[in-house]
């Protein structure tokens, strides 16, 4: 079968992530003697560097590692809501939605206090050793992509005339970033380097680290954060608001470690961070899959998918989130299952449907309660209707392609009313000795939150994907984490750890992933076999009908996107059922990476996503 690019094969080490720079950042730990988890460091904060329009130090991260001959395990980088972040407040200031900009939206940062955690309970290499790929890239340049200047273009009259330290940064002399050209974010590299300064002394390699870990939350790092939380910042309600992160939150929080949540499923299984993400929505869709599937690629086959996903995002809108006991047993169980599974019939559903595990009565907050028997919606009488997702400019956090007539495709975007969005980024790592690793860095964009003068990036925005409505699981709760769209996954075979993937994509990071993993788990069935790169490169689709998870929560029912590559026979009988189909650019549904390693041989691969010509896959 034909593939953009071969599936790289070795036994030395392999890294997969959506640049190519990070991704050899990582390879170059990897021959320099270090591990999985010293490689995914060095790889993610050059990561910071040269994807500022996709992640920054102070967004977050969830990391799923799986330690050779140990167990797989997730390290949570999802940052808290500070303890004023209260509903109260938020109404207080006449808001019905968290902004998806400025510092309101602003949680606890997490993704650096994440990565110190890896390198120091799990690699080998110092921070200095690790930091300084990103260093570098950061004081010399690096050849931005075409999307960072794009990017920067579409916010370039909010830097001007608000977010001012952020023009200092990516607008110097009033030029935007790009191809061809260097691009340098000195006052990053200087707080790196200073941090190194500041932690010289503090003894052992593992001494640094924690005094590095100090330093962000209470040394000059800290106190800068707080400064700019605190500044009054135009944000997306079009109002200047100061947010209401404190010395306290940042002092008060780490990441922790906690046990993956799992599903068993022909062999194999696969491993999720927990229901504060919406990790288990490709477990529930596993678990909704009937024994025997249509043939791979069939109208039949992708209809099954999309149904499924309606209503594991369903289950995800009156069950998921920090801020309530989320019942995830009973939602993966074989008797919940067979009766949800009775509800995927022959037409398209436009309803949102959860179920009620155990009995329990769902709920859902009035801004998604949402029905309807064909194209667009009604209202349920329980609030007015949200706004469809393909008729507000910026929908959402990232998707590769709502709409066809998308300016960046793949990208942020921003509407005319200054709403933006941001994607991610994703990382994989195995190394000789079968350490794994699968990490999804996203949030503290360019265009979240005006840069930190002192510090050379922005505050994140992660507090948009909670409601302002009392006793929701993803209520907006002080010391609870936002209920997040990043989702890495790690699969194990028999047992043992074989294959870290992940992509890009919010609320369609566990639709590209299901149709990715099904395409390598069901290869025996597809003539001439799919590998990684053959996995990733099968045309991909996604559907909005469920409630958004960004700002501002758009969906719409009955919506599937289809990349131009679907057959035409395929699409027709897709609208046939009832689907709302758009056909997108041929290349634009996904940004997958994977990594595997075969126990029986030790032999390891990889491959990355050809769409938005960045990802890339090296290895020996």
């Amino acid at each position: 079968m034909f593939t953009t690019r071969p599936t790289l094969q070795g036994t030395f080490g392999m890294v997969s992530s959506t640049h190519w720079l990070a991704s050899q950042a990582a390879m170059a730990v990897l021959e320099d003697g270090g591990n999985a988890y010293d490689a995914a460091v060095a790889g993610a904060f050059v990561l910071h560097v040269v994807e500022p329009h996709l992640n920054g130090p102070a967004g977050e991260v969830p990391i799923l590692l799986a330690p050779a001959g140990g167990e797989v395990r997730v390290l949570c980088g999802q940052g808290v809501a500070p303890g004023g972040a209260t509903v109260a407040h938020y109404q207080g200031l006449g808001l019905e939605l968290v902004p998806g900009t400025g510092p309101l939206a602003a949680a606890v940062p997490g993704a650096f206090d994440a990565w110190m955690l890896l390198l120091r309970d799990h690699g080998t290499k110092s921070l200095a050793d690790v930091l300084e790929y990103a260093i570098g890239y950061a004081e010399h340049g690096h050849a931005p992509v075409e999307n960072v200047g794009a990017t920067v273009e579409s916010v370039r009259e909010l830097f001007e005339t608000e977010w001012t330290s952020s023009a200092q940064v990516y607008l110097p002399g009033g030029k935007a970033p790009r191809p061809g050209e260097l691009f340098r974010n000195p006052a990053l590299a200087a707080t790196w380097k200073r941090l190194l300064d500041e932690v010289a002394e503090a003894g052992d390699r593992d001494a640094q680290i924690d005094a590095a870990r100090e330093v962000w939350r209470s040394g000059f790092i800290g106190e800068a954060l707080v400064r700019q939380a605190q500044r009054p910042t135009m944000d997306t309600s079009g109002e200047r608001h100061t947010g209401t992160l404190t010395a306290a939150d940042l002092a008060g929080w780490s990441a922790t470690y906690e046990t993956p949540a799992t599903y068993d499923w022909n062999g194999w299984t696969v491993c999720k961070a927990g229901p504060w993400s919406q990790g288990p929505v490709l477990l529930q869709q596993l678990a909704l899959l009937p024994a025997e599937l249509p043939r791979y690629g069939s109208a039949e086959y992708v209809h099954l998918l999309i149904e499924g996903c309606k209503l594991a995002m369903a289950d995800r809108e009156a069950w998921y989130g920090d801020a309530a006991e989320v019942p995830l047993g009973a939602l993966l169980s074989d008797e919940y299952n067979e009766g949800r599974r009775e509800l995927v019939g022959d037409k398209a559903s436009y309803e949102l449907r959860p179920g009620s595990p155990g009995g329990r009565a769902p709920r859902l907050c009035a801004h998604a309660g949402l029905h309807g028997d064909g194209p667009g919606f009604d209202a349920l009488g329980v609030g007015e209707p949200t706004v469809a997702v393909r008729d507000v400019p910026g929908a959402g956090e990232p998707t590769v392609a709502k709409r066809p007539t998308a300016a960046v495709p793949g990208e942020p975007e921003v509407g005319a009313d200054g709403r933006t969005r941001g994607d991610t980024c994703h990382l994989d790592v195995v190394d000789r000795w079968g350490n794994m690793v699968a990490a999804t860095p996203s949030g503290g964009w360019l265009q979240s939150n005006p840069v930190v003068p002192e510090l050379g990036f922005p505050l994140g925005t992660r507090l948009q994907m909670t409601w302002l409505e009392e006793g929701l699981p993803n209520s907006l709760t002080p010391g609870r984490r936002p209920r997040t769209t990043l989702t890495p996954s790690i699969a194990l075979r028999d047992g043992v750890p074989v294959m870290a993937f992940g992509t890009p994509g919010g609320d369609q990071q566990d639709q590209w992933q299901l149709h990715f993993f099904l395409a390598v788990a069901l290869r025996a069935q597809v003539r001439g076999g799919l590998d990684l790169q053959g996995a990733i490169d099968a045309p991909n689709w996604h559907n909005d009908s469920f409630p958004g998870s960004f700002y501002p929560r758009g969906m719409c029912p009955g919506s599937v996107t289809v990349e131009g590559r679907m057959g035409e026979a395929v699409v027709a009988e897709l609208r046939r059922r009832g689907h709302d189909v758009t056909v997108g650019e041929s290349w634009s549904e996904g940004r997958l990476c994977a990594v595997a390693r075969d126990p029986e041989t030790g032999i390891l691969s990889a491959a990355a996503n050809p769409r938005g010509m960045q990802g890339y896959a090296v290895g020996r």
